[in-house]
Formats: structure tokens, C-alpha cells, sequence
């Protein structure tokens, strides 16, 4: 039974907070939270964010960047990262949390690119990993949630 799941990214601007609200609007009684192994803590999500999410229906606007804590990673039931290099600092510093840590596009084989202070198309590359992602959790999730 999965009733919390955490997002993670390096920033906390970009890649998590949209794929946090992206699934949080498939699954209303799982907590979905967000955070980033070095966030840009208090910061809203990036605009070119803002933008693509908001063209899709995702509302982002009221997010606030977090740092990733202990307390989190030991909350949830399921982590998704965005890369290898994170899932991997996560299970070295909180090894407990071996296990429940996956990359959001592991089914594909690859890491969501970090499109932060890049061009548009990097935006774009980004979103349609985190989207076919993100297919890939609801599907997963749908048998797992309580």
C-alpha cells in the first residue's frame, strides 16, 4: 500500500514539482510532496515551468522549492527521482530508504534532463519524459494505492 510518495529532483523548481502535481492529480488520497537534494529553498517553480504545466492544466502556482530532509525520505512509501546520481545519493545517505527508490523514467531506461537555465527545447525534452514518466507511475500506482 502506497500512501506517501516523494519527488526529487536537484533544484526543486523544474522537474519534481511538476511531476509531484502531475500525479497528485491521478491520485486525491496518496500525499504526494516534493523536494531537492540542493533546492533553491523559497523559490516559486521556474517560469518556462509555470508556463507548460499551466498550458496542460497543472496548476504549479503555489509552489515553494524544499530541501530534501531525512524526515521525508523516511515518510514515504515510494521515492522517484529524475536521476540515478539522485537515487543514488538518497539510498548513501539514508540507506534505509533502499528499496523505495526509483528513477521517474526508469521504465525507459533514461534520466529526465535538467532543463534549469537552458533553451526552450531542453524545457520541452524534459516534459515529455517527465509525462511518459509519469504514465508509467499512474499505471503502477493504480495497483499499489490503498
Amino acid at each position: 500500500m502506497i500512501d506517501r510518495v516523494l519527488v526529487v529532483c536537484e533544484g526543486n523548481i523544474c522537474r519534481s514539482p511538476l511531476a509531484c502535481a502531475m500525479l497528485a492529480a491521478s491520485f486525491p488520497d496518496i500525499r504526494f510532496s516534493s523536494a531537492g537534494t540542493h533546492a533553491l529553498v523559497g523559490e516559486s517553480a521556474d517560469p518556462h515551468v509555470l508556463e507548460m504545466a499551466r498550458e496542460r492544466g497543472v496548476s504549479l502556482g503555489d509552489h515553494v522549492a524544499t530541501a530534501l530532509t531525512g524526515h521525508e525520505v523516511n515518510s514515504a512509501d515510494l521515492i522517484l527521482t529524475m536521476t540515478t546520481a539522485q537515487r543514488e545519493y538518497i539510498e548513501c545517505v539514508w540507506p534505509s530508504s533502499r528499496g523505495k527508490v526509483y528513477r521517474l523514467a526508469e521504465n525507459e531506461g533514461v534520466d529526465v534532463v535538467d532543463p534549469y537555465r537552458r533553451h526552450r527545447a531542453a524545457f520541452d525534452l524534459a516534459f515529455a519524459q517527465i509525462e511518459h514518466g509519469v504514465a508509467y507511475w499512474r499505471g503502477a500506482l493504480a495497483g499499489l494505492a490503498h
